[in-house]
């Protein structure tokens, strides 16, 4: 069984959180999990203005996505930071590369699930996900979520992301809030939680 984590992160805050679902796949007996990460659009030079660069460097070790590994996967779990309460433009852009995919319909039947990061609690934690829903569904993709099972979603003591669409994190309007432990659990649990009714499926 593989499971496929892709994401797109410019701060390194949906990169911290892949590793942290990544943690959550391992834990399931006979999950391989594959982190790997979509194309940065953006030049050196925009992104050094945005101060991006340092957490690039950080960010190349992963390597690029492959469409084949997309077919090869079991499951795929999406990240994405929110332009605007969607998905990034360079997700779309690569999501959009994925027509030869859907020709041949060879995501169907596949697990799809998605986590998130917004500068603000209200800055499209729950729309981005459910938007980036529309594309997997088109994929005829089976949707996992997060399940209230993960009860640090109901938490009121602190700021925390989380809904029942997907993990989430909160970076802050200047990007120097990480994402919180409570946050990084809810992704290790969804990673963990995908990849156990991905076994279901394919046994």
């Amino acid at each position: 069984m593989k499971v496929l984590v892709l994401f797109h992160s410019i701060y390194g805050h949906i990169y911290e959180m892949a590793k942290a679902v990544e943690e959550g796949v391992k834990e399931v007996e006979g999950a391989e999990v594959i982190l790997r990460r979509v194309p940065e659009t953006l030049s050196d030079e925009i992104l050094g203005k945005m101060g991006a660069l340092e957490a690039q460097k950080a960010l190349s070790q992963v390597p690029i996505c492959s469409l084949d590994e997309l077919s090869e996967a079991d499951a795929i779990i999406f990240g994405t930071p929110t332009r605007f309460g969607n998905m990034t433009g360079q997700m779309r852009q690569f999501l959009d590369a994925t027509g030869g995919l859907w020709a041949n319909g060879q995501l169907i039947g596949k697990v799809g699930s998605v986590f998130t990061s917004t500068a603000t609690q209200h800055g499209g934690q729950e729309s981005t996900i459910l938007s980036f829903h529309t594309t997997l569904l088109h994929h005829g993709m089976v949707i996992v979520g997060l399940p209230y099972s993960f009860q640090g979603q109901t938490i009121i003591n602190e700021v925390s992301g989380g809904s029942p669409y997907g993990a989430s994190t909160i970076a802050g309007g200047d990007g120097s809030r990480m994402p919180s432990e409570n946050e990084l659990n809810g992704a290790r649990f969804q990673g963990r939680h995908v990849a156990t009714i991905t076994a279901k499926l394919v046994r």
